[in-house]
C-alpha cells in the first residue's frame, strides 16, 4: 500500500472523527445543555454529572482519542512534506481539531466536569456552581463545535483538491 493511499485512509478516518464529534458537540450545544437549563439545578447537576461518566466509554474514547492521534500524526507527516500542493490546507484542518477540540477540552470542559463531579447535586453551593458551569462549558462547548466542524470541511476540500 502506497503512502498516497495510506494518507488518504488517514484523511478519511480523521475526517469521519472530527464529523462525529461535531454532531456530539452540537447535540450539546443546542440539545443537551438548553434541556438542562430547563431543569431544576439539583435535577441537571446530577443528570450532567451522570453524562460525564457515561461517557467514558470505549466508544467515545476511540473516536475522541484516534482522531487525536490521527491528528498529531498527519500534522507530524505533512510538516516533513510541505512542499505538497494543499499541504497547508491539510495542516491547518488537523491543527485547528487539536487546538480547537483536544486542547479546549482537556483545558475547559474536563476541569468544568471535575468542578462538577466534585459537587453534592442537591446542595446549595452545587446550585450556585451550576449557571456558571452552565455558561463556560457551553461557550467551549460551541468552540469545540465549531473547530470540528472547520476540521470536517477543510479535510474534504483537501481530499478534493490534492
Amino acid at each position: 500500500m502506497g503512502t498516497d493511499r495510506i494518507e488518504t485512509i488517514a484523511v478519511v478516518a480523521a475526517l469521519t472523527g472530527s464529523a462525529l464529534l461535531a454532531g456530539l458537540w452540537f447535540f450539546c450545544s443546542f440539545v443537551l445543555m438548553p434541556a438542562l437549563a430547563r431543569r431544576p439545578a439539583a435535577e441537571a447537576i446530577a443528570t450532567m454529572q451522570e453524562i460525564n461518566v457515561v461517557i467514558l466509554n470505549p466508544a467515545f474514547g476511540m473516536v475522541f482519542g484516534g482522531t487525536a492521534l490521527l491528528s498529531l500524526v498527519l500534522t507530524v507527516t505533512t510538516l516533513v512534506r510541505l512542499d505538497r500542493p494543499s499541504a497547508a490546507l491539510l495542516l491547518t484542518a488537523v491543527v485547528v481539531f487539536l487546538i480547537g477540540t483536544i486542547v479546549a477540552t482537556m483545558a475547559f470542559n474536563v476541569p468544568l466536569n471535575d468542578q462538577l463531579a466534585a459537587a453534592d447535586a442537591g446542595s446549595r453551593p452545587a446550585a450556585e456552581l451550576w449557571p456558571h458551569y452552565l455558561s463556560r462549558w457551553t461557550g467551549w462547548n460551541h468552540v469545540r463545535l465549531v473547530s470540528s466542524t472547520a476540521s470536517v470541511v477543510l479535510l474534504a476540500t483537501y481530499l478534493i483538491r490534492r
